[in-house]
């Protein structure tokens, strides 16, 4: 009998870490959309509130990101840098009037929607009234600008022509947040884009740690059937 009552245990054991192994990692749809940041001399951070609601400082960068992302914790950041005295060297400060470094990103051919090609990183320096928002610094280099009815910024200079903010499968690319460059916007600083979705092609952590938990839970399954047969 007792060894009837550990062969059980060690089956279910088995039985249930295999349904754990095959059951693999779910993958996350995500967003395709313009996200915001603000940067400074330590790099990029996604932004607080949207553009329409910044007000930045004379000197200040704001970037934009359009990107393919599950959430602003795996955003995607700008590709360059954050460099005030590079983007606005040709732009002299002017009494009456402040200068915003803007970058703007279209991001990745696999970011782009229907395999469309995005068009290339640029920056601007804008020259705008000194309490002008980001948006109206945006608007003021890189027009046509396009919203929706929920103040969600949709296309930077055209791009991309259609959509906005759409979902976008889980299979492959970068899985984007929900709170984009919109009226507000979550708080939040983002992972470096290193063009991967930190997958690596293996059962995740998680999955391991539930192996780990079946694991105990059966052995003391196990041992406690020893003690009552004993």
């Amino acid at each position: 009998m007792r060894r009837s009552a550990r062969s059980g245990a060690v089956v279910v054991v088995l039985g249930a870490v295999l349904a754990v192994l095959c059951a693999g990692p779910a993958r996350a749809a995500g967003y395709r959309y313009w996200s915001f940041w603000e940067g400074s001399g330590t790099g990029w951070t996604y932004a607080t509130q949207g553009p329409a609601l910044v007000r930045p400082d004379d000197g200040s960068v704001q970037g934009f990101r359009f990107s393919v992302s599950e959430d602003s914790q795996d955003s995607a950041r700008p590709r360059t840098a954050p460099d005030f005295a590079k983007i606005c060297a040709d732009t002299p400060a002017e009494k009456g009037s402040k200068r915003i470094a803007l970058v703007i990103d279209p991001g990745t051919a696999s970011d782009a929607p229907d395999g469309r090609t995005p068009p290339a990183q640029r920056t601007a320096c804008a020259r705008i009234a000194p309490d002008a928002s980001t948006a109206e610094a945006l608007a003021s280099v890189a027009k046509p600008l396009r919203y929706n009815s929920d103040a969600l910024l949709c296309a930077i200079s055209g791009y991309p022509a259609t959509g906005c903010g759409e979902q976008v499968s889980g299979d492959g690319g970068h899985p984007a947040p929900v709170g984009s460059a919109t009226a507000t916007a979550p708080a939040a600083t983002a992972a470096d884009d290193d063009g991967s979705d930190g997958s690596g092609g293996g059962p995740s952590a998680g999955v391991y740690v539930g192996i780990g938990a079946v694991v105990v839970l059966g052995i003391a399954a196990a041992a406690q059937a020893r003690r009552r047969r004993g």
